[in-house]
Formats: C-alpha cells, sequence, structure tokens
C-alpha cells in the first residue's frame, strides 16, 4: 500500500492547460465563463493588491472542481502511459491511495514518471509500515490474508 499527495495542488493547477482541456468539454459560452475566473484572480496581502497569474484561487468555491476535472485527466494519462500500473487507484481531491505489486525500486519508477509528466503536479509519495498506512484520517492496515481492515 501507498500514497501519493500533490504539493500544493491548488496554487499548481496549471490554468492555460485546465483551460485547453475545458474547451474539449464545454461550449463557447461556458468557457468565457471560466477565462474569466480563472483569469481574473485578485487577492490582498499586508495591504497590498496582488494579481493571482497560475493556479486556482484558494477558497473559491469553484477551485476544488476545476483542481478535480484537471488532476482526473492528468491521472488517466498517468496511468495510460505508465509501464506498471498499480492495482488499485482511489483519489480524493490530491491524495491517492493505491496498492501497488510491482515491488518498491519500481514504485520509485512510477513516482518519477508521474513527477515528471508536468512542471507544476508533483507528488510526495508515503508508503506502508508495518503492514498501516495512515490516509487522509484513516489508519489502513493490510491483515495477515491480504485484507484490508483495522487491526486483527
Amino acid at each position: 500500500m501507498f500514497s501519493f499527495d500533490v504539493v500544493s495542488l491548488f496554487t499548481k493547477v496549471p490554468v492555460a492547460d485546465s483551460l485547453s482541456l475545458f474547451c474539449q468539454h464545454f461550449e463557447d459560452s461556458i468557457m468565457a465563463l471560466f477565462r474569466h475566473v480563472l483569469t481574473s484572480t485578485y487577492f490582498c496581502y499586508d495591504g497590498q493588491v496582488y494579481e493571482q497569474t497560475d493556479g486556482v484561487a484558494m477558497g473559491s468555491p469553484l477551485s476544488p472542481v476545476i483542481a478535480k476535472f484537471f488532476m482526473e485527466d492528468f491521472e488517466n494519462k498517468a496511468l495510460e502511459q505508465a509501464t506498471h500500473k498499480p492495482t488499485c487507484w482511489y483519489t480524493y481531491v490530491d491524495d491517492t491511495f493505491a496498492i501497488w505489486p510491482h515491488g518498491r525500486g519500481r514504485l520509485t519508477e512510477f513516482l518519477d514518471h508521474l513527477n515528471g509528466l508536468h512542471r507544476n503536479i508533483k507528488f510526495t509519495m508515503e508508503i506502508e509500515e508495518e503492514s498501516h498506512l495512515p490516509f487522509l484520517d484513516v489508519d489502513i492496515y493490510k491483515r495477515t490474508d491480504g485484507s484490508l481492515g483495522r487491526p486483527s
């Protein structure tokens, strides 16, 4: 078992790439709204006004949707292109739980593969220790029979 976490996902979601992806799924009138929302993000810090030029705005109700849409496409492509694939892959926003049957050496290669796909998107990884892995707010245990659950 292992987990991946995207480093600073919201601030790293590539706006131009996301807009290109959205063009494949939405009509022009909706695209105009996406363009406006994604390219006119301003914030104030220490009395100074700044424009955010990439990434999605922290706290915006639209940001998790845009990040999820981009990451779903990213993950599909990453898994399609991977030489070795995980047995299962479950994602919640920027956290992924997976089971890897190919050994630790190939797992490191897989992490390098993911981290080499886009300059903005980088993952950290946690590997199970002593048959358990913390993931989100749960501690997942691998039982002696291979099933997952609470410790036996």
